[in-house]
């Protein structure tokens, strides 16, 4: 196990905590950016748990990279829709 491997644990950890922070905000007030939220970062931590386990040297060429675009665009989308309502 290198000092890499740790980190992406690390970092993954982190992503799926903040996915449960922002579940617990959703809870509570029934707000659809909170989940689209939780569903950015776990989206976030999957990819970097994925990037660990299969070892590809560059990450921007990959098909990683669509995952977490489609987690930007998710954050982006429930922004704006929620600007939009109001």
């Amino acid at each position: 196990m290198t000092l890499f491997d740790f980190l992406s644990g690390a970092i993954t950890m982190g992503f799926i905590v903040s996915g449960l922070f922002f579940l617990r905000f959703w809870k509570r007030t029934h707000e659809g950016l909170f989940v689209a939220f939780a569903l950015a970062f776990w989206l976030l931590g999957l990819t970097q748990c994925l990037l660990t386990f299969t070892d590809i040297p560059v990450e921007e060429r990959s098909w990683l990279y669509l995952l977490r675009l489609a987690a930007f665009l998710l954050i982006l989308v429930s922004i704006w829709r929620k600007n939009r309502k109001g």
